[in-house]
């Protein structure tokens, strides 16, 4: 069985029989992600030094701050006070097998670079994984105030405001992409990055505008929530696309890579179910899948 590690573990069909003696019901996995979502979005708010430490990691222009690591720490031991058999992936290294089955993918600070800046597009990403599929999905966007939930059949949910009642997601109803608004990122690897803008050249002309958040799991959420009509990006990891992606998966929209298959690192798109098969249409034409 494909592990979480491996990004085609994702998003497999689960018929899931889940009792307390097992792995926990969904409710309770999508409580604790829920809460250790707004804590630890609050935690990065309130204690967000006015100098913030960097370092790189894969290239130059991608960063870590000290507050990634802080933040994992805290989602992890936040798990394994109330979880300690539960196995976790971090962006930030953290690794544990468990023994329960069930794996937690964690962002700390999803869109670090906006983070940095001051800019409010970032999140805190939490994903809850059964087996290898992911059951409960959580983005908190705490400069914004605004989280959006998901749990495997239970649809996507927006809490404006902590302690608000949700709110319901249903992604867009477009038809026609040349009509469309597209969301995309991009990587830190230079070379990728040229592959990327020559995608865009082909699909800026063909739909009616492009958007980027500087976050995926934003990007996701915002697919689901309708406001925008599609999504995709290359080279994402797990932890960058597994709550997103369940939660715009929830609210009705198609999500996958260029091939039928499930999200992954070499294609993650998200889209209307009236606009997905062109999208794809039009990033296979360009080779997308090759940055």
């Amino acid at each position: 069985m494909a592990k979480i590690s491996d990004p085609s573990s994702f998003g497999r069909p689960v018929g899931l029989e889940i009792t307390p003696t097992d792995h926990g019901s969904l409710r309770e996995l999508l409580m604790l992600a829920r809460g250790l979502g707004r804590e630890t979005g609050q935690f990065l708010l309130t204690d967000r030094p006015a100098e913030l430490r960097t370092e790189t990691k894969s290239t130059s222009t991608d960063v870590v701050t000290e507050m990634d690591q802080a933040a994992e720490n805290r989602i992890i031991s936040g798990i394994q006070r109330v979880r300690p058999t539960d196995g976790y992936l971090g962006e930030e290294g953290a690794r544990q097998a468990g023994s329960s089955g069930v794996t937690w993918i964690i962002d700390p600070i999803d869109g670090t670079t906006n983070y940095l800046y001051g800019i409010p597009m970032w999140a805190v990403s939490i994903a809850a994984a059964i087996d290898g599929d992911v059951v409960v999905g959580v983005v908190d966007v705490p400069a914004l105030g605004v989280q959006y939930f998901s749990h495997r059949g239970g649809g996507s949910w927006l809490e404006r405001q902590a302690g608000d009642d949700p709110v319901p997601l249903t992604c867009s109803t477009q038809t026609s992409l040349s009509q469309s608004l597209v969301a995309t990122g991009f990587g830190y690897d230079s070379r990728q990055r040229e592959s990327q803008a020559r995608i865009l050249t082909g699909v800026l002309p063909r739909v009616r505008d492009l958007r980027r958040a500087g976050a995926a799991s934003v990007d996701l959420c915002w697919v689901a929530e309708g406001l925008v009509d599609a999504y995709y990006e290359f080279g994402l990891q797990p932890w960058d696309f597994a709550a997103g992606a369940l939660i715009a998966q929830e609210s009705g929209a198609r999500v996958g890579d260029l091939h039928g298959g499930p999200p992954g690192e070499a294609t993650t798109y998200a889209a209307a179910p009236g606009i997905a098969d062109a999208l794809r249409s039009l990033l296979t034409q360009y080779e997308a899948d090759s940055c």
